[in-house]
């Protein structure tokens, strides 16, 4: 079994399936998917030296749809319940793997992972106990450091079922930092509603870890469109923003009695902050996604922020092409006004529901 194995969000196996085989094929590999609907995770076969150029040159911050994704080094069907360390090692030391694959052993760390589904979250408690014990199997076949190394490619052990296992490696310059590819976020008890969280997962799956004590600082102007309960001003309140919240719907007291927000009761699409001295934006109206792609780029052009996140509506069918067409319309746009210089990312964030969220930053 050769290829990739890409974790998604249930329901939207066929986005992460064409967008996989379209961006794939821009890298001149041509391969085919397997997916079953509601699986949580989708199946690129393709040859084993081409699933291991993928691992490197399939950027995995420029797949909107894919949380994580590894290369298949084996599937095993009937894993014994009794001795299930014993069955992996095995598997590894079997020259068809351990051969075309000799340069990522030993890999630095080892993640034990399930399908974002009810039955895998039925099988996770089984898999925080059975990491460690793994881990110490792998070590004695040497296909684990040590200690952990950040330097190393990263091995998956991948729980289709209790029985059903796929093996896999991810690079450690081009995988997700969580289980899963998923941040576990708390909901604050004091934030006005659960959409804070889709912010608060932006900021860390946008800005780098190491930029965002630049990037994110107390005493930036921002601007929330459509804010109102205030679930997003309630991020940039606690990151000690000045914020101007634009809706004409009431905003939760508590955020006003802090003194960084400002309520503007306006029209989301027709209002401009005065100075020109806004960094961030952010804005999740349910509005058409071509009409709030359009505000989003505008705002850019017009030098009233730096960087902007924001929410695009997803239709219920063809939602990879028309999310790409989004995407190539606000860089279209960018570029005819001159602003040719910018970042745009998309990522379907495990917050989401039916929507992609976008950050499109301005760069000098």
């Amino acid at each position: 079994m050769n290829g990739l194995v890409a974790y998604c969000r249930p329901g939207f196996e066929n986005d992460c399936a064409a967008e996989l085989q379209d961006k794939a094929g821009r890298l001149g590999i041509y391969g085919y998917c397997q997916t079953q609907p509601l699986q949580g995770y989708v199946v690129y076969r393709c040859q084993p030296e081409e699933s291991e150029h993928l691992g490197k040159k399939l950027i995995l911050k420029d797949l909107i749809f894919t949380r994580q994704f590894f290369v298949i080094l084996a599937h095993l069907n009937e894993l014994p319940t009794s001795d299930r360390v014993s069955a992996i090692q095995v598997a590894l030391i079997d020259e068809d793997v351990s051969e075309p694959f000799a340069a990522i052993k030993p890999a630095g760390d080892i993640r034990v992972e399930v399908p974002d589904t009810n039955a895998g979250k039925e099988l996770s408690k089984f898999c925080r106990k059975f990491t460690v014990p793994l881990r110490q199997g792998l070590r004695a076949i040497d296909w684990l450091t040590a200690n952990e190394s950040d330097r190393r490619p990263t091995l998956h052990a991948f729980f289709v079922n209790n029985q059903e296992l796929i093996l896999g490696f991810s690079y450690s310059f081009n995988q997700s930092p969580w289980l899963m590819g998923i941040p576990r976020l708390r909901f604050p008890s004091d934030a006005p509603s659960r959409s804070t969280l889709k912010l608060d997962e932006a900021f860390q799956v946008f800005i780098p870890a190491e930029e965002r004590e630049q990037r994110i600082q107390s005493g930036m102007n921002a601007v929330d469109l459509g804010a109102a309960p205030g679930g997003w001003t309630y991020q940039l309140v606690r990151r000690g923003m000045m914020v101007q919240a634009v809706d004409n719907g009431p905003m939760d007291p508590r955020l006003l009695e802090t003194g960084q927000v400002k309520h503007v009761q306006e029209d989301g699409f027709k209002f401009r902050p005065k100075k020109k001295n806004v960094t961030w934006l952010v804005c999740d109206m349910v509005e058409q996604p071509s009409r709030v792609a359009a505000l989003m780029s505008q705002w850019l052009i017009e030098g009233d922020c730096r960087e902007a996140i924001f929410n695009l509506k997803l239709p219920m069918k063809r939602r990879y092409a028309l999310v790409t067409e989004y995407l190539a319309n606000i860089q279209e746009q960018l570029v005819a006004e001159g602003r040719g210089v910018f970042e745009l990312q998309a990522k379907h964030l495990y917050h989401d529901r039916e929507e992609i969220t976008v950050h499109l930053r301005a760069l000098k």
